[in-house]
C-alpha cells in the first residue's frame, strides 16, 4: 500500500521555501491487541457515562471544556476549537543550523518522514545534500493541533529524517534519582572493557532482531485457533535475586567465556527458522489479530 501523507507543509530554508509532504515513519498496526468480551463472549459497546446523574451520555451531545479549577470548566464550542486548529502553521520555520549529533535521543519524540510536493524536489535535494556535507541537522518550529513542536531534520540516505523533539519540561533529570556513586578497580573496568569490545558492532542492523514477545504470543494465538491449550513455558535463566551478594570478578570473567559470540551473531538459522516454521500459521494469526483490531472495543 502506498504511503499517504499527514500533511503538507513549507519547509523555510533561508529565502527558499520547499513544498513538503508529511508522513509517519513508524507503523503501529502490526500491535497485537485483545478485546474485551463478556462471559459469553460477544463484544462489549464503550458508553460515555455522566458523572453527575449516572446515566450513559450520546456522542452527539458532549462538548469539550477545559478544567481551569476543581469541578470547574470552560467550553468551547465546535467553532472555536476549528478555529484554534486553523491558526496552526504550515510553514516549519528552520531557525538553525547544528551539529547533527547534538541532541541527546532521550529528547526525540515521534519520527517523521518529509519527501518533496510539487516543484520541490530541487530545493529539497539541495537541503539534504548540504546537511550531509556540514554534518549538520536542521532546527526547526512548527506549530500544529495548539502547540509548537521543535524539530529537527536530519538527512538520510533516501531522504530527510523529521524528528519532533521533547521539551525541556518534558524530560526527566537523572539526578532526580540520587544514583548511588561507587568506584570500581582498575581490573573490574578492564574486564567490564574487555566484554563490551567483544561484543562491539560498528552500526545497528534492525533487521537482525525480532519482537520474540510478540511472537510467542502470536504463536499462542495460533494455538488457540487451532484448538490446543497454552501451556506455561519452560522457566529460562533464572536471576539472582536482588540484593545477593556477588563475586563480580568472577562474573564479569563468565561473562568474557560465555559471551565469546555476540547475541546479533549467535545462532541465525535458528532466529530464522522459528518463524518459517509457523509461517502459515502467524500469517492466520496477525490477519486475525488485524480483524480484532479494527473492531476493538477496548485493549
Amino acid at each position: 500500500m502506498a504511503a499517504r501523507s499527514i500533511a503538507s507543509l513549507s519547509l523555510s530554508f533561508g529565502l527558499v521555501s520547499i513544498p513538503i509532504k508529511l508522513y509517519s515513519a513508524t507503523e503501529t498496526s502490526a500491535d497485537v491487541r485483545f478485546n474485551f468480551l463478556t462471559k459469553e463472549g460477544s463484544r462489549i459497546k464503550m458508553q460515555y457515562i455522566s458523572e453527575q446523574t449516572g446515566e450513559p451520555v450520546e456522542r452527539s451531545e458532549l462538548k469539550k471544556g477545559y478544567e481551569f479549577d476543581k469541578d470547574q470548566f470552560v467550553v468551547f464550542a465546535p467553532e472555536e476549537l476549528k478555529a484554534l486548529d486553523d491558526g496552526a502553521s504550515h510553514v516549519v520555520d528552520i531557525v538553525a543550523f547544528i551539529p547533527e549529533k547534538s541532541v541527546d535521543p532521550i529528547f526525540y519524540d515521534k519520527a517523521y518522514f518529509i519527501a518533496p510536493d510539487k516543484r520541490g524536489g530541487k530545493p529539497y535535494n539541495l537541503l539534504k545534500e548540504a546537511l550531509r556535507k556540514t554534518g549538520r541537522c536542521a532546527l526547526a518550529k512548527w506549530s500544529f493541533k495548539g502547540h509548537t513542536h521543535m524539530v529537527q531534520i536530519r538527512p538520510a540516505e533516501d531522504g530527510l529524517v523529521f524528528q519532533q523533539l521533547l521539551f525541556a519540561d518534558e524530560v526527566r533529570s537523572l539526578s532526580d534519582l540520587n544514583v548511588e556513586r561507587m568506584d570500581v578497580s582498575d581490573a573490574e573496568l578492564k574486564l567490564a572493557i574487555q566484554i563490551i569490545d567483544q561484543a562491539s558492532q560498528d552500526t545497528y542492523d534492525p533487521t537482525q532482531y525480532k519482537d520474540e514477545e510478540k511472537e510467542r504470543v502470536l504463536h499462542a494465538i495460533d494455538e488457540k485457533i487451532a484448538g490446543k491449550q497454552i501451556v506455561t513455558p519452560e522457566a529460562g535463566t533464572t536471576v539472582s535475586p536482588a540484593g545477593q551478594v556477588i563475586d563480580l570478578m568472577e562474573a564479569l570473567r563468565a561473562s568474557l567465556v560465555s559471551g565469546k559470540r555476540s547475541p546479533a551473531q549467535a545462532k541465525p538459522e535458528a532466529r530464522d527458522a522459528a518463524p518459517k516454521k509457523r509461517a502459515g500459521a502467524t500469517k492466520s494469526a496477525t490477519k486475525t489479530a488485524s480483524h480484532s483490531r479494527s473492531r476493538a472495543a477496548g485493549g
